[in-house]
């Protein structure tokens, strides 16, 4: 957790000075919300508007590097994902005060968080545009990718018992740690793996609020060598919440994303634990990181959300879910 010591703390106006004198912008910023970096929203006066990426210190530039090879590895397959625009120079990646610098080009629509309703069509769209990019996925690899990831799935187990102990709600830790009491963790090493997003969460997927489809799903910062279903897992974790009925909402999410992936019975039998597993991750990790940033809204933006929903979650008998998943189809 010490990357949080170590991010970025550039105001606009230093936003506007390097989109001048790197990229050759005459812009205006605005700052937009990030965990361990720090993001501007860059528009110029015909309206073409971009967002600079300033990385933690800490990073690594072989991270970024793969990054933009995933970016330029999909960008002839799906139309979802930003491009990489090059600095006056031609270089992708640029160095400002020991932090490296990206700019990307703006995706336009609105956080799936804020979209009310989140119609049946809607997930169904946002588990296909998944399953397309998982495909998009499949065939590559980058070695940046195969790093130890306090946000990886295959470490939840750790996670949870590590930092559950640093929750302040004794109601909140006990639910926690009994996430993962009754666990199989044999058969997570039997997955599929491959390079994940990550964090498909509700604030990096855009949709298009008059059409109701998912135009954008952005922030890479979390891309990792781990379980391929682990994408549909993370998204479903955030699309249940404050749900009346959260398997139909699971369930249309699945529904799409079987239109374009095939679901191993594996896969399916472990789904709605990984789902609750991110969901408790999400909750350990707040814990750490608030000790660090207590004036950081963004690290807190769904903890409200997974604290009201996850005595709800957990009352949901595993087996019964699982069973009612399993039996979804596209």
């Amino acid at each position: 957790m010490d990357t949080l010591k170590h991010s970025p703390n550039f105001d606009c106006e230093s936003a506007l000075q390097v989109a001048q004198e790197i990229y050759g912008l005459q812009v205006s910023a605005l700052p937009l919300p990030s965990e361990r970096d720090q993001n501007f929203l860059l528009t110029d006066i015909g309206g073409e508007r971009f967002v600079l990426k300033l990385a933690n210190a800490l990073e690594q530039r072989e991270l970024l590097e793969a990054q933009n090879a995933v970016l330029s590895h999909v960008a002839g397959r799906i139309s979802f994902c930003p491009r990489v625009i090059p600095t006056t120079s031609g270089e992708l990646i640029a160095t400002v005060k020991n932090h490296y610098v990206r700019l990307v080009d703006y995706l336009p629509g609105t956080p799936l968080a804020e979209v009310k309703p989140q119609t049946p069509e809607l997930l169904q769209n946002f588990g296909e545009k998944l399953g397309q990019l998982t495909l998009a996925l499949a065939d590559f690899d980058h070695p940046a990718f195969h790093r130890d990831f306090h946000w990886d799935l295959a470490n939840g187990p750790r996670v949870i018992a590590e930092f559950a102990p640093l929750i302040r709600d004794d109601r909140v830790r006990q639910q926690v740690l009994s996430c993962t009491a009754e666990f199989d963790h044999s058969t997570l090493n039997k997955l599929p793996k491959s390079v994940i997003h990550g964090d498909a969460n509700d604030y990096n997927v855009l949709v298009d609020p008059e059409v109701l489809t998912v135009t954008g799903l952005i922030d890479l910062g979390d891309m990792v060598q781990s379980y391929t279903v682990g994408d549909l897992a993370i998204a479903i974790a955030y699309v249940v919440l404050d749900k009346t009925n959260p398997i139909a909402a699971a369930a249309n999410v699945i529904a799409g994303y079987r239109r374009q992936r095939v679901l191993s019975d594996l896969e399916l039998a472990v789904l709605w634990d990984l789902v609750l597993m991110r969901l408790c991750m999400s909750v350990c990790m707040a814990a750490v990181q608030q000790q660090t940033q207590p004036e950081n809204e963004y690290l807190s933006i769904s903890q409200r959300s997974i604290r009201n929903s996850l005595p709800r979650l957990l009352a949901i008998d595993a087996r019964v879910a699982t069973d009612q998943l399993r039996h979804v189809t596209s």
